[in-house]
């Protein structure tokens, strides 16, 4: 299933294994912990899902609708493409596979690789940030946060949030080479 060799394979695993237990220590942290929460139900969708709504009004016309029509179909892409990259790896979470990591949220599926948050709130704030320039502070600093739960809430490795990372900035990028107005 993965196309290197199995020790170079392993190796890449325990170095992913370490930074993910390092940065889970921020899990120790409560006011850290309660901020990461925060950002990681947010990132579900619901506010990026309230946002869309209220586009079309608050970000003036054709901008507004032009930019919910991209989230919306960016949203529906990532999905489809990070579905079948879980299914296809079956990546367990840390929580699972690593000691000394423990869930400190609820994950939505069971498989890390790639991170959907990420992947979406990458996504996501690519677009904003190319609509509405003023935005792009906001959005990409809610994005870090939401980066950031992942791993310190033991629900993803860092690689699972790099790959999601990467996979939302091509996706938006190929959206807006394709779609841009």
């Amino acid at each position: 299933m993965w196309p290197w060799p199995e020790a170079s394979r392993a190796r890449w695993l325990e170095i992913d294994r370490q930074w993910a237990r390092r940065l889970h220590r921020g899990a120790e942290q409560v006011l850290l912990l309660r901020l990461l929460v925060v950002a990681s139900r947010l990132g579900d969708g619901g506010l990026w899902y309230a946002l869309m709504l209220v586009l079309p009004w608050l970000g003036g016309n054709p901008d507004g609708l032009v930019c919910t029509l991209q989230m919306g179909a960016a949203g529906v892409f990532n999905v489809v493409l990070y579905r079948w990259a879980k299914l296809r790896t079956g990546r367990e979470r840390p929580c699972v596979s690593c000691p000394g990591i423990r869930a400190c949220a609820r994950p939505l599926d069971r498989y890390s690789f790639p991170s959907g948050h990420t992947l979406h709130a990458v996504s996501f704030s690519l677009l904003l940030s190319w609509h509405y320039p003023a935005w792009a502070p906001l959005a990409w600093g809610f994005t870090a946060l939401v980066a950031a739960s992942r791993v310190v809430l033991g629900l993803h490795y860092p690689s699972d949030v790099l790959a999601g990372a990467l996979t939302g900035f091509v996706t938006a990028g190929a959206l807006l080479a394709l779609w841009p107005w």
